[in-house]
């Protein structure tokens, strides 16, 4: 990895954390639920106990789904009273209840992660970009179309769409396939270290992680605010 990534021609972004503000949209939209559904009363917490519960178990069950040990629908329909279970509040309509009140309003957030549209507007200009999503195909296409997003983009893998996931060395093989071009011509940026980082330089692609952290065993090139990407590129 180095100077040459000027000479890339595509560049593949992931959406959630990346471009999409995840954190920020979900957050919003659980912290309300949080209260409409009377939870503080319920599970005897606070909002930010909440929230971190929900969190761990919402990524152990996407790790599940990502190896196909569970299906869309248990990750769907459980992971909320999975997380009402770990306070000792048992709901399952209840918990349905607030998976179809969630569903509906988190991927219409329009917090984008900051820099994002100066960013594209600028790689755009020099560059195809590409967007490859782990996610489910109707949630993220509202947020692709929500927030202004979908014109910068040449092709937008939605996972769900082909049965694979990052960091499955097939989907960047079907990255190439959509650009019509070569691996040596691609670049990935995402924040997901596992999925977007490793499975790109597995697939022999260069790859961006973009972290807040100082990433500790990682000799790549890093990113800490979308704006860097304008002095690599």
């Amino acid at each position: 990895m180095g100077s040459n990534l000027k000479n890339k021609k595509h560049l593949f972004f992931d959406l959630d954390d990346t471009l999409w503000d995840f954190e920020k949209n979900s957050s919003q939209v659980l912290e309300k639920l949080f209260f409409e559904f009377e939870l503080d009363k319920k599970l005897k917490t606070n909002f930010i106990n909440f929230y971190f519960t929900y969190k761990e178990t919402n990524s152990l069950l996407w790790q599940q789904y990502g190896k196909k040990e569970i299906d869309k629908s248990y990750l769907r329909n459980h992971r909320f009273n999975l997380t009402f279970k770990k306070f000792n509040y048992d709901n399952y309509n209840e918990n349905l209840r607030v998976t179809e009140e969630y569903l509906n309003q988190s991927p219409k957030g329009k917090h984008l992660k900051e820099s994002c549209i100066e960013t594209l507007d600028y790689l755009d200009k020099h560059y195809k970009l590409h967007i490859i999503t782990n996610g489910f195909k109707e949630v993220q296409s509202i947020k692709i179309d929500n927030c202004g997003l979908k014109n910068y983009f040449d092709t937008i893998i939605i996972s769900e769409e082909h049965n694979l996931t990052k960091p499955d060395e097939k989907i960047f093989r079907l990255a190439e396939n959509f650009a019509k071009t070569t691996k040596e011509e691609c670049v990935m940026i995402g924040d997901n270290f596992e999925s977007d980082i490793i499975g790109a330089i597995n697939s022999g692609w260069d790859a961006i992680y973009f972290t807040e952290k100082n990433p500790e065993n990682f000799s790549g090139k890093n990113i800490s605010n979308l704006k860097e990407l304008q002095t690599i590129f």
